[in-house]
């Protein structure tokens, strides 16, 4: 059975019931573009797998009202995150900012020994204009920011920081940096070993994406009254504080954790899956630091997200009910200027995090977590 030989979805779906048995009904039931689909985002394409959508909110977003879709199977989240914007709202809304959206991946050379690995360095450091042109060549978009390198050993590694527009940017990236890398070798005659080198670095949770931020850099905050506090979220600021400290600080620290946080990474990604974003990168995602902290007459509650890789074109954003899902956000397609749609999208999720954030540990200070998971079929 040669799935790939085949030439369309349903031929492979009936190949599959033949050798297996199985009826596949409801993965044949779906509405994107067969042919779009399979040019851009699947290759021996079968049909589709259906996860419950929600929608919680909407939610005050620097002055703009925001429903948030998540696609979820885990009961609870939906009325957790609707919860949480509730009392952000009572609480006049929450403020979100992007500071810092640039795209990484790291090229990796060979050279001979570290004098070769030192004058590759000069020279990229000194030829940095035109690197940065062969990389953006055939990019509308595409700028290259800032290039670091590292040397270990006989190894030289290039991570480039890009601009790429509306779009998340991987394949932009990828594709501009190797460019940029066989014009290197070819000027410098080091060897280009690969595009991408694990400094990047791409959906595994590391250092370097918490300390120099990876795609969008995002700062959320809310200061929520004692009164919200009690009467939405039913427990006090003081407990939210205590627990915040000794859950989301020392309990992050003693367990050596990259996600000083709650459950960020539960609603990047069902916002991801809802939004057609790549859902893998919600591991860099959850590195994140929630922080509760008294303040007179309530709380003041902010979240850190330090490499969230969204964008509004590109990737799943075109499936029909993933782009539905962007234009209920509001946030479909390019911005103008280029780059702003994307930018609002991860201050929203970064803004829906918190919500989250918000009333899962308001659930956990009162005790009420194990309770909602119950009644709300976990």
């Amino acid at each position: 059975m040669k799935l790939r030989e085949m030439k369309d979805a349903k031929e492979r779906r009936e190949a599959i019931e033949a050798a297996t048995g199985v009826k596949l009904d409801h993965v044949s039931r779906f509405t994107f573009d067969e042919e779009s689909a399979m040019k851009k985002n699947v290759e021996n394409l079968i049909g589709a797998t259906q996860l419950p959508l929600g929608a919680a909110g909407p939610l005050l977003v620097n002055g703009e009202e925001r429903l948030i879709p998540l696609a979820t199977t885990e009961g609870a989240l939906v009325a957790s995150v609707n919860r949480g914007c509730t009392a952000i709202n009572e609480a006049g809304g929450a403020k979100a900012i992007v500071i810092k959206d640039r795209m990484t991946r790291s090229a990796l050379f060979r050279v001979k020994g570290i004098g070769e690995a030192k004058a590759l360095v000069d020279w990229v450091n000194s030829h940095f204009e035109e690197v940065a042109a062969k990389t953006g060549e055939g990019s509308r978009f595409l700028k290259v920011k800032k290039i670091k390198m590292w040397i270990v050993g006989r190894n030289v590694y290039l991570r480039f920081e890009c601009f790429t527009g509306d779009a998340m940017g991987m394949n932009m990236v990828t594709i501009g940096v190797h460019n940029a890398s066989e014009w290197i070798a070819e000027k410098t005659g080091a060897e280009y070993i690969s595009a991408s080198a694990n400094m990047c670095v791409d959906k595994k949770a590391a250092a370097i994406n918490m300390i120099e931020g990876r795609g969008k850099t995002v700062l959320a905050e809310v200061v929520l009254p004692d009164k919200v506090v009690e009467e939405v979220l039913k427990t006090t600021s003081d407990l939210l504080v205590d627990l915040a400290y000794r859950k989301n600080m020392l309990g992050s620290a003693q367990a050596g954790s990259y996600g000083f946080n709650m459950h960020v990474a539960n609603v990047i990604a069902a916002m991801y899956i809802a939004l057609g974003q790549d859902a893998a990168q919600s591991v860099n995602g959850s590195i994140g630091f929630s922080l509760f902290e008294r303040v007179e007459g309530g709380v003041h509650v902010s979240l850190k997200l330090p490499a969230l890789e969204v964008g509004t074109v590109g990737g799943g954003t075109g499936l029909a009910t993933q782009h539905e899902a962007l234009e209920m956000v509001g946030l479909a397609g390019s911005g103008e200027p280029p780059g702003s749609n994307a930018v609002k999208l991860a201050e929203v999720i970064c803004a829906a995090c918190l919500a989250g954030e918000v009333s899962g540990m308001s659930a956990q200070a009162s005790h009420q977590l194990a309770r909602a998971h119950k009644e709300l079929g976990r």
